[in-house]
């Protein structure tokens, strides 16, 4: 685990010294370092099928980046990280129907609570940052059990064959 730019630079060195990496582009990690803009990267959750969606999450965890920096509620330890393919796997397969396990408690709890949760405590974050229609639109959706990850699994159970399921999804993204 690497928690600070200068424990990744270590990092990154010794990854590089030994062949395994040649640039940042060979980390397929979730979220990333971006050193060339002192920025991170994180890859996007959901499925998102229209632009306004991606952005509507983009901008959603932006506020949840911000209220991160600010408010410091979490130091990250190494047994986070012990759930962290379940979670993932969760959140991937079933959007906000996942279960989401707390390394700490043990506790599952559904997805949808946690992101409704955690919207609530972003929420003033959201406001300084002009995010907040996007959070409301994330959180209608949320309430309403609309995800693109439903969809998607709906759209294969209609139509049976991953092809058509890629079809369908293209022709969603063109018209929206």
């Amino acid at each position: 685990m690497v928690a600070t730019w200068s424990e990744f630079g270590d990092y990154f060195d010794k990854m590089t010294r030994t062949g395994v990496v040649k640039s940042m582009k060979d980390f397929y990690w979730d979220i990333r370092p971006k050193p060339e803009f002192g920025t991170i990267e994180i890859r996007v959750c959901d499925t998102p099928l229209t632009v306004g969606h991606a952005a509507d999450l983009a901008a959603y965890l932006q506020a949840l980046c911000r209220y991160l920096m600010i408010e410091r509620p979490i130091v990250p330890i190494e047994d986070d990280y012990l759930v962290y393919t379940f979670n993932r796997f969760q959140a991937c397969r079933f959007g906000a129907e996942g279960i989401l396990v707390d390394p700490k408690s043990g506790e599952h709890r559904c997805l949808r609570d946690d992101i409704l949760q955690t919207l609530t405590r972003i929420e003033q974050h959201a406001i300084e940052l002009d995010a907040d229609a996007a959070c409301a639109r994330i959180k209608a959706r949320v309430d309403r059990g609309d995800s693109d990850a439903a969809w998607c699994r709906a759209r294969f159970a209609e139509l049976g064959s991953a092809a058509e399921l890629m079809r369908a999804q293209s022709i969603r993204w063109q018209e929206a």
